[in-house]
């Protein structure tokens, strides 16, 4: 099941994405993800036309714990060892920006790369989790473009302040409920043109890993997100770029490069 936010006559609203429109919800979208039964709260019948509303980040997470280097064929594209831990980062949640949104490029940064993700959606508090029992905390899965300064990065020697930018953490477009997150195709384009092509199973650490590790360091609220790493192929971005993050069984985030 996809589950989406959108904004309809400035209204913000919860759904159910189908085929055939957005099916709208009585509760929140972290409420949905802690339920076993969402189609009690579906309001009616009446199907809302994707193209006549503005979809929305699909959660408002307090904070996005990404990961480096967790793919192995990025790891050997970068000539780099197996990481014997999670490398782990944060986005701040003012980054964040949803499906059709323009990705700011800031004056300071002459390098802004692509980074396409998996992301875990968290559906309830998550504390000293065992890997064994994180799927009890994964509410679904969705798409994330970990937008990077890298020129930034270089001359910092850490990742805050180039990956911290306001739209540098697109998100969505709907977080899917049921997914195998270890065998799905994972791709980006720029302007059409696939720049990176992988296949979740090239993860080092699992989702499940990530969630235990995480939250054996910080509690994880409903409606966080860990982004789980970026395959290989990474490059920059210019001022009007389109930018397309496919993910097998997810969906499409599409994102516009402005300055």
């Amino acid at each position: 099941m996809k589950l989406l936010r959108f904004k309809q006559d400035n209204i913000e609203k919860s759904g159910v994405l189908y085929d055939e429109g957005i099916k709208e919800l009585s509760c929140s979208i972290t409420d949905a993800l802690k339920s076993s039964n969402i189609d009690e709260f579906l309001k009616d019948e009446k199907i809302h036309d994707v193209d006549k509303v503005k979809i929305l980040p699909p959660v408002k997470p307090s904070k996005v714990i990404c990961i480096g280097l967790n793919y192995r064929d990025h790891a050997r594209e970068l000539n780099m060892e197996i990481p014997d831990e999670p490398i782990i980062f944060i986005k701040p949640p003012t980054s964040v920006i949803g499906h059709l949104d323009q990705i700011i490029y800031p004056p300071s940064s002459n390098e802004m790369d692509y980074e396409a993700e998996l992301a875990v959606v968290i559906s309830k508090e998550a504390r000293f989790v065992e890997e064994k029992d994180a799927d009890q905390y994964i509410g679904g899965y969705t798409i994330l473009n970990d937008v990077t300064a890298r020129d930034l990065q270089r001359k910092d020697t850490q990742w805050t302040r180039a990956k911290s930018f306001d739209t540098f953490c697109p998100i969505g477009p709907c977080i899917e409920t049921q997914l195998h997150p270890l065998n799905q195709e994972i791709s980006l384009k720029l302007n059409g043109m696939v720049k990176q092509d992988s296949n979740t199973k090239n993860m080092i650490f699992s989702p499940q890993t990530l969630v235990s590790f995480i939250s054996n360091i910080m509690t994880l609220y409903p409606g966080d997100v860990i982004a789980t790493g970026t395959p290989p192929g990474v490059g920059p971005m210019n001022v009007g770029n389109v930018i397309e993050v496919e993910i097998e069984g997810v969906g499409v985030l599409k994102n516009f490069v402005e300055k």
